[in-house]
């Protein structure tokens, strides 16, 4: 859910798009080229076409539809790799200082950016949660075009990413009911017990799920056998790719009710989809589907579209433009090596896993859309949130790449 906050495109929609994709995917090829991720000439395609450069590309409803389904087919292709066992270990035991640290030292920073410039609480508030977002269809794109998606750092920074998205979600959630309910304390203390039923609600639900598919990998030679049967029943093309979608789709409308963004519940939905559930011959069919569609089409338009945002002109609090930015750069970097250390990693794992938790993107700017929607920011404060979130992603997989390269060199010898 992305905000459009430029003029509607005077050039048609087709035009539009084909513009887009074309620049995307030739600044992705020519990036991969000198060996960096795609997804960041697919940011610089969205600057250069949009208002802050040529003004030839603006934001629109329809990319914005197409942004949103290039992050459920991105969060669909990474839940698919990632096995929950493998997430349920990166946060039991000392791995938990990871997702707590990473969250709570950036809202510390974002505290005192309220306190040095005398800002509302409530704005305040909201700037502290957009520092303290880790994005994940961003930091799953980036581990996946270094190739350290599945390696015990990268599912340590997914997980961390998950941890710290659901507890920004329960405290917007709690900030947007507070605002609706009574200023008296009674009120508040409802509104704070009721959204945190509803995140409790939707953990059970994603534990029951987890139970059931567990105890099913027993029968699964029955389970494959009853798919394939059904698959023949069904005559229509790619039925096994649409039963696949419905399923997330389910699991991320579940999300949704329960208050969440549909990325929690579309991720959960998609790790039970493995390898050993499926088999192997209809996994790598439904992965080579959604990957086709996602980083063909699909993921190029998303990070495009975040370029596009970008919008210098809006920005007129410039210090606090360096401090958010000052902020954003050093807390999760910060939170992420001490998490690391206290989970027993060493000193160059604790800095790549800190340095992977600071790309924040999507969902970052939806709580930033959420808050301009609802009256608590301007949209010079949103501008800025934008600026963070696209210069954070930009940098990431620069850092995390060379941050990576020294881990393997160490490793080695």
């Amino acid at each position: 859910m992305i905000i459009n906050i430029a003029l509607q495109p005077a050039l048609p929609f087709t035009v539009t798009l084909l513009l887009l994709l074309l620049f995307a995917r030739f600044l992705g090829e020519v990036f991969e080229r000198f060996g960096q991720p795609a997804m960041i000439g697919e940011i610089m395609a969205g600057f250069i076409l949009g208002p802050s450069l040529l003004g030839v590309v603006h934001f629109s409803g329809e990319i914005s539809v197409l942004s949103e389904l290039g992050v459920f087919l991105l969060i669909v292709l990474a839940g698919m790799e990632i096995r929950p066992e493998d997430v349920r270990n990166s946060v039991r035991g000392k791995s938990l200082f990871i997702a707590v640290l990473g969250f709570i030292i950036p809202m510390i920073f974002g505290l005192m950016i309220g306190l040095i410039l005398q800002l509302d609480w409530l704005l305040t508030l909201f700037i502290s949660l957009c520092i303290s977002i880790t994005a994940l269809p961003v930091s799953v794109r980036i581990l996946m075009d270094l190739g350290k998606l599945n390696t015990d750092i990268g599912q340590k920074i997914i997980s961390a990413a998950i941890f710290n998205d659901v507890i920004s979600l329960l405290i917007l959630g709690i900030i947007l009911d507070s605002r609706s309910a009574d200023s008296n304390l009674t009120s508040l203390l409802l509104s704070v017990f009721i959204t945190t039923v509803k995140v409790g609600l939707f953990i059970a639900l994603m534990f029951f799920a987890y139970k059931v598919f567990r105890l099913a990998t027993s029968r699964i030679p029955m389970i494959q056998a009853s798919l394939e049967k059904l698959l023949v029943f069904l005559k229509g093309k790619e039925s096994l790719f649409a039963l696949i979608i419905v399923f997330v789709l389910i699991f991320a409308s579940v999300s949704e009710v329960l208050g969440l963004h549909f990325i929690i519940g579309a991720f959960f939905g998609a790790m039970l989809l493995n390898r050993d559930f499926l088999g192997g011959e209809n996994f790598e069919k439904v992965k080579s589907t959604t990957s086709g569609i996602t980083m063909g089409f699909l993921a190029p338009i998303f990070f495009a579209a975040m370029g596009i945002q970008f919008n210098v002109q809006s920005i007129t609090n410039i210090w606090l433009l360096v401090l958010v930015l000052i902020a954003s750069f050093s807390s999760k970097i910060i939170g992420g090596y001490y998490g690391g250390r206290l989970a027993g990693l060493n000193k160059q794992e604790a800095t790549t896993l800190g340095i992977g938790l600071n790309a924040r993107g999507i969902m970052e700017l939806v709580i930033a859309n959420i808050a301009l929607q609802n009256g608590l920011i301007d949209i010079s404060v949103y501008s800025i949130l934008v600026v963070m979130g696209i210069i954070t992603t930009l940098s990431s997989p620069f850092l995390l790449k060379r941050s990576f390269a020294r881990l393997d060199n160490k490793l080695l010898q």
